[in-house]
């Protein structure tokens, strides 16, 4: 599961009884070595999927973590790319590993500057200042009742026209090893958050592609769906992974939060 890069089992213990935040600031330096890190396949994809919807001046990658995501940004967005997360450690490695400038302004003609930013997705500290948001693995951090919150808040930070994607896989069915892995894994969280404090918000089947679809429409987006082909279909047809893009129309204002 773990490369011998990855962290030890003690180390993620220690990280799992950590809040979100401190936990992520323990596992940064590893984190790039652990099935935590969004794979490469999907990052392609996206940026595949995202290519024609251009062009784009300023993007934003959404709890960036480590900058997987900011380099899907970068090959996107011609003035600048901006990463945001609530962890310094993650930031700190995000900047060692780019090999952009760490100012936002260009650095070059077709090289966007790239900044980054320690800030809660919650209460993003922006204006209405980009072309494209991105995320990735990032949602099981933030509880159902969270979503209206979050999505107004990158409704707000995009221009009008401005979109807001990310990749979702399809739930694994019941029948499979994966569904209950992933059952195991909410319960124990349930437990450990229940008896022991901070608590540390992660949770796998939280995110539902309905409410999800809901809440982004709510908060003022035009919501669209793409299959990643790359992935393939499921035996029913439905695809394995699909983009959402939700974009903020021409002129819209967004709503006040719940």
């Amino acid at each position: 599961m773990f490369s011998p890069e990855g962290p030890t089992l003690r180390e993620l213990a220690v990280q799992a009884l950590s809040s979100v935040e401190h936990g992520y600031d323990l596992l940064a330096p590893k984190f790039d070595h652990t099935p935590f890190r969004t794979p490469d396949t999907v990052l392609e994809s996206v940026a595949k999927a995202l290519g024609p919807l251009g062009p784009f001046e300023d993007g934003l990658d959404l709890c960036c973590g480590t900058g997987a995501g900011t380099d899907v940004l970068a090959g996107l967005c011609h003035r600048s790319v901006t990463g945001v997360d609530f962890s310094a450690g993650m930031l700190d490695v995000a900047r060692r590993r780019a090999t952009g400038p760490v100012e936002r302004v260009p650095a070059g003609p077709g090289t966007p500057g790239v900044a980054w930013v320690r800030g809660d997705a919650r209460a993003l500290p922006f204006t209405a200042a980009f072309d494209l948001v991105v995320s990735f693995g990032a949602f099981g951090h933030f509880l159902p009742r969270e979503l209206p919150g979050l999505f107004t808040q990158v409704h707000s930070v995009l221009r009008p026209g401005g979109r807001f994607a990310f990749p979702v896989l399809a739930p694994p069915r019941p029948a499979s090893p994966a569904f209950w892995m992933l059952l195991g894994f909410d319960a124990v969280m349930r437990v450990r958050n229940a008896v022991w404090r901070p608590p540390f918000v992660m949770y796998y089947r939280a995110f539902r592609l309905g409410q999800v679809l809901e809440e982004l429409t709510r908060a003022g987006f035009t919501v669209d769906l793409r299959a990643l082909p790359e992935f393939g279909r499921r035996d029913g047809g439905s695809p394995r992974a699909r983009l959402v893009v939700a974009r903020r129309p021409d002129g819209a204002t967004p709503p006040p939060a719940a």
